[in-house]
């Protein structure tokens, strides 16, 4: 066996195990749907019958393009205990200008401080809020109507301290932004409903997360807040904390928050790197709790995540490079370039991606979005995506063995929220 024949074994290898977790999670997504359904259908509305206080805070830095379209959004989705509380983080555009213009609504308090990274914003903006549940959306993210009443109708009972919700992606202009909606269905939409299931939700994500006040309160830093400013990843971070803190996180796939994803490779990667490094510094952090049983299926969880989200990668770049390697010895050497791999290898390979498409079709459809089927002949790029991943992970790992200095490294916003298909009202 060569090189070439080993390495194209390794992936194929990762390809299967990740088709075999796929399977498991499938139809506990399923049995998540179906509950979620059930409780609609009985009426059960959550905390949402109480018609709860609820607060918006929305950090800002240099979102000039984007911010007023957010705020205005929310004010729109119509919930009658409303407040928005909004963070210049020292902005150099004119986001401040724009902040103070929208606080012209009574709903709306904006606050301007020197900057200190979104999870020193995010603490401010809580610090200011009264609201018996608090939400955090990035200055990009776009609410529906429903998506404070989902949210809320997740918190089925009191020890309920989360809420995830769905994040969409609105600038479908390009083939890159096509293809991130399509794979999030899987990762995202059927990956958590099973997720939370299991009680292992990982992460409450700072563009669609809602909290109930005393889970912040009961898992705050002496002097600071809830979020920590010493990582890039204080939304995992967070969702961790209250993990161990013994509340239970929920996933709701109907609280929808529009929002940008990223239009260019190089802002994917760059978002990619911090996420891949926000996880190795809470992996970090949280290492005595990593296959613990002492937090239920969370600690067991966390060894699936370094195996999944960290070891695989990894492996599947050194694999990789031994691919490459191995076809420049043997193009150098004049060797033809021949896979000699059994044919029950390529079956699997093939059924294993076909198979990942059926998949995908169904999360589609589980998520209720039919119209993304349209971009389904972009899951051509998903190998190539796969391979991207792991990269960044590669470089994640060097920048955290390094030290490197971590910054708020948020997209360059394109806009494109400002024309979202929602309802804004006029500014006062």
């Amino acid at each position: 066996m060569n090189l070439v024949e080993l390495s194209v074994i390794v992936m194929a290898a990762i390809l299967g195990v990740l088709t075999v977790i796929r399977l498991v999670f499938l139809p506990l997504a399923v049995v998540h749907e179906v509950r979620h359904g059930r409780r609609r259908e009985r009426g059960s509305v959550g905390e949402l019958a109480r018609i709860p206080s609820v607060s918006v805070v929305v950090p800002a830095y240099n979102e000039e393009r984007v911010l007023e379209a957010c705020v205005r959004s929310i004010l729109a989705s119509g919930y009658p205990d409303l407040e928005v509380v909004v963070v210049d983080d020292g902005s150099s555009d004119a986001t401040a200008v724009i902040m103070m213009r929208l606080a012209g609504d009574p709903r709306v308090r904006a606050i301007r401080q020197v900057n200190g990274g979104k999870g020193s914003a995010l603490n401010t903006g809580f610090a200011a809020t009264s609201g018996e549940f608090v939400l955090f959306v990035d200055a990009d993210g776009v609410f529906t109507p429903d998506t404070i009443p989902e949210m809320l109708r997740a918190f089925t009972h009191a020890r309920v301290g989360a809420v995830c919700g769905d994040d969409v992606t609105m600038n479908l202009d390009r083939i890159q932004t096509r293809f991130l909606a399509l794979v999030s269905h899987v990762g995202t939409g059927m990956v958590r409903r099973a997720l939370h299931l299991l009680g292992c939700v990982p992460v409450v994500s700072g563009n669609s997360g809602a909290f109930r006040r005393t889970a912040l309160r009961h898992v705050s830093q002496k002097g600071r807040g809830p979020l920590r400013e010493d990582t890039i990843g204080e939304d995992l971070e967070l969702t961790w904390r209250l993990h161990r803190a013994g509340w239970e996180v929920a996933y709701a796939p109907h609280a929808r928050v529009l929002a940008e994803s990223p239009s260019t490779l190089t802002a994917l990667w760059k978002q990619r790197t911090r996420w891949a490094r926000g996880l190795l510094q809470s992996l970090e952090i949280h290492d005595d709790a990593v296959g613990s049983r002492r937090y239920r299926a969370f600690g067991p969880f966390l060894l699936y995540t370094i195996f999944s989200m960290v070891a695989l990668p990894i492996v599947q770049v050194i694999s990789l490079v031994g691919l490459a390697i191995g076809f420049a010895v043997r193009l150098a050497r004049g060797v033809p370039v021949v896979v000699d791999l059994p044919g029950a290898l390529w079956a699997w390979v093939v059924g294993s991606l076909a198979f990942s498409v059926l998949l995908l079709v169904f999360s589609i459809l589980l998520d209720r979005q039919p119209a993304d089927l349209r971009h389904l002949w972009a899951v051509v790029l998903w190998p190539f995506f796969s391979a991207f991943l792991g990269l960044t992970m590669v470089r994640a790992a060097w920048l955290e063995l390094a030290r490197k200095p971590a910054q708020w490294n948020k997209l360059e916003r394109t806009g494109v929220n400002s024309y979202a298909d929602v309802r804004l009202p006029a500014l006062p």
